[in-house]
């Protein structure tokens, strides 16, 4: 599935392999003839045919952790705005909803990393796909995900799908319904997110009202089949949307992969970038996540997490420190051989 030869042939190139294979060009590579006779024979490393990290980092944020998150910078003029408008106006943010901690009781959310809360999670997802679609560069779509030329109901598409953007509450709605019916956990959202940055900037399109419904089931198709043990098969999808058919699922399952150039590595490091900038941006825009007092039993619990995480430190730090004196001891034979001898 993620090799580069494929069974299945795309109609047309994709655009960001086109652009790739310019970047190439533009890159000087030595040969061997610019290498000296005497050098031997060269072989050129696969790294020196790479593009500078820098630009990749640039093109690709969801396949580097440095790089910043797209939804992240296109959500920052909102809340800049917002924060303005507020200070202009002299708004209160309102009643302080958030619970704090005191000498007596301490809040701590249900949220981690490698389990973060679901309802939570989808709603954040949910607000990083309307700020992709509200603050977008362009409408540059492809057939596809067009709704109107392949429509996820038999009702009919209203004259205006291509103009009027959704709502947050309708974008929450639709993936919680894909999430609920299929059982799918809260990291299967944060991989979609991950696919669905990855499909625009490798396709160089924009998600917008005519195309965000086909592009996030495509993201959610691919991820539960990747992040899930127990995957989710095109039919069962059917039997949720009703009127969709399992070819058309079919045919944007395949198309969406060949515009991934079926690159569907998610490292951890890019997942827990993708999570705390979801954190950060449910902050900016007061998303809490649900907060509970810590318990006797909570407690107890982190408490023999920790105590876990310590021991395997310690036993991490003593191999270390065994392998160091070791390799002290083995100097030291050598010096003494080498001043007998």
């Amino acid at each position: 599935m993620g090799g580069s030869v494929s069974c299945c042939i795309s109609p047309g190139e994709s655009p960001k392999t086109h652009r790739r294979e310019v970047e190439l060009e533009e890159c000087p590579i030595t040969t061997a003839e610019d290498v000296s006779e005497d050098t031997g024979t060269y072989l050129q490393h696969i790294s020196d045919r790479e593009l500078p990290d820098e630009l990749a980092q640039e093109a690709n944020p969801s396949d580097h952790p440095r790089a910043s998150t797209l939804f992240l910078n296109k959500s920052q003029t909102d809340v800049r705005e917002k924060r303005k408008s507020n200070y202009m106006n002299h708004t209160s943010p309102g009643l302080l909803t958030k619970k704090y901690s005191s000498c007596s009781t301490i809040f701590i959310d249900d949220s981690t990393v490698s389990q973060p809360n679901l309802k939570s999670t989808i709603k954040c997802v949910a607000l990083a796909i309307y700020y992709h679609i509200k603050n977008r560069d362009s409408n540059r779509s492809l057939d596809i995900f067009d709704e109107k030329k392949h429509p996820l109901t038999r009702e009919k598409v209203p004259d205006d799908y291509s103009v009027v953007d959704p709502e947050h509450k309708l974008i929450y709605r639709f993936i919680r319904t894909l999430f609920s019916s299929a059982q799918l956990t809260a990291e299967c959202a944060i991989v979609t997110l991950v696919y669905l940055e990855r499909l625009l900037t490798y396709a160089e399109m924009d998600i917008c009202p005519c195309n965000w419904k086909r592009i996030v089931l495509g993201a959610i198709l691919l991820a539960s089949k990747v992040w899930d043990d127990q995957a989710v098969w095109n039919v069962d999808y059917c039997q949720i949307l009703k009127d969709i058919t399992v070819e058309d699922m079919n045919e944007m399952e395949r198309h969406f992969l060949e515009l991934l150039q079926f690159n569907i590595n998610v490292p951890a490091s890019v997942y827990a970038k993708y999570y705390f900038d979801l954190r950060s941006l449910a902050d900016d825009n007061n998303l809490s996540f649900p907060l509970e007092p810590l318990s006797n039993k909570r407690a107890q619990k982190l408490e023999a997490i920790s105590r876990l995480c310590e021991d395997k430190y310690k036993d991490l730090s003593k191999s270390a420190m065994r392998r160091s004196v070791s390799a002290d001891n083995l100097v030291g034979v050598k010096n003494s051989q080498a001043v007998l001898s």
